[in-house]
């Protein structure tokens, strides 16, 4: 079989005639940059959302790199984040140059551990930045009263996550990136709202929040020519806009999908000896951008992967090398010993095939080309 990790072809062929009709209106209409479409996308995500500013950009980096200049960081102030994540979420941190400060994460959910946070709060931290992993949100209830108690900011990472739903104690729910200070997101084409090219977008409760959000994506101005802050250039193109919007009616079928998927794989590697397959955590949905195994020490992860490339199954490692391990961001105080979860993870995650057209036929042949190569 040739399966894919995410088949985007599939699944513009199910919306090809509203697809192509979207684009074809924006290049009669030749607003290519700002045009109707992107205030039209912004307006019916946010109505999804339940009714934040939607502050759209050109992708999920600069999402993040514009919720932390609108909070008025200074250069040295702390700034938390989980150590098992993209480079992306450190990557602004020290772009602006404040400075990154890891946690370990669960070994459950693979999302920041809420239980060591406070420990690394000083004078100088900052802000939060929870990074909602594989499709699930991470402990928000927490770590909001964690931010309360301390003064801080938080920004929820949500590229990974929109459209799961976090439940709090008292039984309020909330759609991940809308319950801190400022949720982003990337519309990257393999997310499960992901556009044709690059794109992101701000989630911002607060309005005086958004519209400075708003001056920063553009120049720094909210009139033409006047530029009261320091800003960047951060447009989404309306031609994503277009095709976001299509795809944004079908967001909720899309998750159900995946859930369906992950159910069948759950059902599948039940009884695999020496896979555990992923936990769902009690307050939140799971939308499975990523259906991720940890593999047991006695199985050899990197053979795994090309006995099963070589049958046309592709797999994927997020993420190989920690962040506290990457060069630019390394320190002689960080030892293995600090990060124990995420270095485990690192050398025993593995995530499968799963997108919205997968079929219980592929599943079964991932899954049964797994226990043959374990068997061997």
């Amino acid at each position: 079989m040739n399966i894919k990790m995410v088949d985007l072809k599939g699944q513009y062929d199910k919306i090809k005639t509203e697809i192509d009709a979207g684009i074809q209106e924006v290049i009669d209409s030749t607003a290519f940059i700002n045009g109707p479409k992107v205030q039209e996308f912004s307006k019916n995500l946010s109505n999804y959302l339940g009714g934040v500013n939607v502050v759209p950009c050109a992708n999920g980096t600069d999402a993040l790199q514009i919720a932390l200049m609108v909070l008025g960081l200074n250069p040295g102030d702390e700034v938390i984040l989980p150590v098992h994540t993209y480079v992306a979420t450190a990557e602004v941190i020290a772009l602006l140059k404040l400075k990154p400060v890891f946690v370990d994460v669960n070994s459950e959910d693979f999302n920041i551990n809420i239980s060591l946070i406070e420990e690394k709060i000083n004078p100088n931290t900052k802000a939060i930045v929870p990074v909602h992993l594989y499709g699930q949100c991470a402990d928000m209830e927490v770590i909001m009263q964690i931010a309360s108690k301390y003064n801080l900011f938080v920004i929820e990472d949500a590229a990974q996550a929109i459209g799961a739903v976090y439940t709090f104690s008292d039984g309020k729910k909330a759609i991940a990136g809308t319950i801190g200070d400022i949720g982003t997101t990337s519309f990257f084409p393999s997310k499960n709202l992901g556009c044709y090219g690059d794109g992101g977008a701000l989630f911002v409760k607060n309005n005086e929040l958004a519209k400075k959000c708003k001056m920063i994506a553009n120049h720094g101005q909210s009139i033409k020519y006047n530029h009261e802050i320091v800003g960047c250039n951060s447009r989404l193109d309306t031609i994503q806009a277009a095709i976001l919007d299509v795809k944004l009616k079908y967001l909720d079928d899309y998750s159900a999908a995946r859930q369906l998927a992950a159910k069948l794989y759950d059902e599948l590697l039940k009884s695999v000896k020496g896979i555990k397959t992923p936990k769902i955590s009690k307050k939140s949905t799971h939308v499975y951008h990523q259906y991720t195994l940890i593999l047991d020490k006695f199985i050899n992860r990197n053979a795994m992967q090309d006995f099963l490339k070589e049958k046309g199954i592709p797999t994927m490692i997020y993420y190989p090398i920690p962040l506290y391990k990457q060069k630019a961001y390394i320190k002689e105080s960080y030892t293995e010993d600090l990060f124990p979860v995420t270095e485990k993870l690192a050398n025993s995650v593995l995530s499968l095939p799963i997108h919205t057209e997968i079929t219980g036929e592929e599943q079964e042949f991932v899954v049964s080309s797994i226990i043959e190569f374990l068997n061997q």
